[in-house]
């Protein structure tokens, strides 16, 4: 993933652990607006997120930013 999608999903993780603690959990949807406007770079993180990783549909914010932060 590029640095730009790393740094959007470190800051919406860190966004949401201030708002409501360490125990949030959000999907990879949490770092896209509502509207598919950049198909490609969703399909990659989904990619990233469910065939990589395997990880489930709802994951902790805090597990998601150490993983982001070791790439």
């Amino acid at each position: 993933m590029n640095k730009e999608i790393k740094e959007k999903i470190i800051a919406v993780c860190d966004e949401k652990i201030a708002k409501k603690g360490d125990s949030v959990g959000l999907s990879f949807y949490a770092f896209f607006k509502n509207k598919n406007d950049n198909p490609s770079l969703l399909m990659e993180v989904a990619t990233w997120w469910i065939e990589t990783h395997k990880l489930d549909h709802f994951e902790k914010a805090v597990k998601i930013k150490k993983m982001i932060l070791k790439e």
